[in-house]
């Protein structure tokens, strides 16, 4: 194996560890080798790559570096194991699922723990995520028994037709840093209820929850090759994945900018692709709405994991009646926001994910400010090198840059408008089309709104609507394909017809 190596052993670490991995109450939940063909598996002792807390600086581990080599080999071992694994009763994969379900469940505190050190969200938004991977889990284990084969009237005398659903093969799952567990069960308990097996990368800045659900479902009873973790460079990992022939469907969560180049990529083998691309969703307020529930919405649509989220409400616009009452309101709320490391109890505001995002942030606000818009809340000092204040800019103009590109920060844009087919056409104007929310107490308006949005998902007078039932996604560049429900389910599917002849 060349330079990889498979072991058992844990790697030597380097330097001093995070203190608050002390808290662990089952050590061995954190991993720093990549799991592929059901060994821990790393390269030469000095090719690894730090994950570092970003509230602290602090190091948590030092997690292996593999690349495209390990990558082929994954995929081997999951081509190995997928005649056995499509070949098991659906029954059996949904005990081996469900056992899944119940291991992140116990483990969920020191789950919440893992993820808040390697992405920096508060301790309670990574408990409520990791309940929403396990609910993944649990949805994919129940309907694992439903691909039921579909009769078909036939149209030819003596024949029967059947159509049944097969799965895909092996699947090349590409994961984010912002929902680190959630993105890889969403995609993972999709693909193996399916009966296909797993390889996945996910992000370096994210490595452990990762590899922290690879160790429970070893627990779990997956077999060898089944479901494997390839860490390291981004690049050379996903290339591999996406040229290997026996990598049937891939499916990414991240930028539209790298979802086109592995759409590229992955087309001159012919795969199946689901992707969960960019967003850049509105909030519309409309003057009939309560003014209380309007800035609840807006505060939850906007600032969690503090704001580093697809769904985030990127442009918030709101009736020129109610605007003022509206942007003062908010700025209270935001103003007071508590900001700080994701560990201590009362933060809501954590820090972001590297510098670039920091950058990114604080250029939008620039150039917002040069534009026209005014800051409603303080510019204060920031907590630490990567967090970004709470910000409120109000009047901001269609054409700055905060109303066009993606925000992941904790920056909120408001702008008034006039009547509802104005509003409709500027939430529309943009090449996103993931989720959009509108508060009204108009019914008949917000049916409307519903159908004139170009957007996968329109959430009225609510902001959470995602979970394992609904099928999951946008529309343009926001992505192809759906995750979640029974439509995530035959994402990893064929049909397959069959005619026989009964005379």
């Amino acid at each position: 194996m060349n330079a990889i190596t498979q072991t058992t052993a844990p790697i030597p670490v380097k330097g001093d560890i995070h203190p608050a991995l002390s808290r662990l109450r089952d050590p061995r939940l954190l991993r720093e080798m990549a799991y592929i063909d059901g060994r821990w598996t790393a390269a030469s002792a000095d090719a690894r790559f730090e994950v570092n807390d970003p509230a602290t600086g602090l190091n948590v581990a030092h997690v292996s570096r593999l690349g495209a080599e390990a990558a082929g080999q994954a995929v081997d071992a999951a081509a190995r194991a997928l005649p056995a694994w499509k070949a098991l009763l659906p029954q059996e994969r949904t005990a081996r699922l469900r056992a899944w379900y119940d291991l992140i469940l116990d483990a969920r505190e020191d789950l919440a723990l893992i993820m808040t050190l390697e992405q920096g969200k508060p301790l309670s938004e990574s408990l409520g995520e990791i309940a929403y991977a396990a609910s993944f889990v649990e949805w994919y284990a129940e309907e694992a028994k439903r691909l039921n084969v579909e009769s078909v009237t036939s149209h030819l005398p003596g024949a029967e037709m059947l159509v049944r659903r097969e799965a895909l093969g092996v699947a090349a799952l590409l994961t984010p840093w912002n929902f680190p567990s959630a993105m890889l069960t969403r995609k993972a308990a999709a693909a193996l209820a399916a009966g296909c097996t797993v390889v996945a990368h996910p992000s370096s800045y994210t490595p452990l929850s990762a590899l922290a659900l690879a160790e429970l479902a070893e627990r779990a009873g997956l077999s060898r090759g089944v479901f494997n973790i390839v860490t390291g460079d981004a690049e050379p990992i996903a290339n591999r994945f996406c040229d290997d022939k026996r990598v049937r469907v891939v499916s990414f969560t991240g930028s539209t900018e790298i979802g086109r180049k592995v759409a590229t990529r992955c087309a001159l083998t012919m795969k199946r692709l689901v992707m969960e691309l960019g967003g850049h969703a509105p909030l519309i307020v409309f003057d009939d709405a309560d003014l209380d529930k309007a800035v609840e919405i807006a505060m939850a649509a906007k600032f969690a994991t503090s704001g580093q989220d697809c769904l985030a409400a990127n442009r918030i616009y709101v009736q020129r009646s109610i605007y003022p009452a509206f942007c003062k309101a908010f700025g209270e709320r935001i103003s007071g926001l508590k900001v700080g490391p994701g560990l201590d109890h009362d933060t809501e505001i954590g820090p972001l994910m590297h510098a670039n995002a920091v950058s990114k942030a604080t250029a939008q606000i620039t150039d917002a400010l040069a534009r026209g818009a005014r800051r409603v809340t303080e510019d204060s000092e920031a907590a630490g090198p990567l967090f970004v204040t709470p910000t409120l800019l109000a009047d901001v103009p269609d054409d700055a840059l905060i109303m066009h590109e993606e925000t992941f920060a904790p920056i909120a844009a408001v702008t008034p408008f006039d009547t509802e087919d104005e509003v409709v056409a500027r939430a529309n104007a943009t090449e996103y089309g993931l989720v959009a929310y509108v508060v009204t107490e108009n019914g008949a308006r917000g049916l409307r709104l519903g159908r004139a949005l170009e957007y996968g998902m329109v959430a009225i007078n609510r902001v959470k609507i995602t979970g394992a039932p609904i099928p999951f996604g946008g529309v343009k560049q926001s992505g192809l394909g759906r995750e979640g429900s029974r439509h995530g389910l035959e994402a990893f599917t064929d049909l397959k017809y069959l005619c026989l002849d009964i005379h």
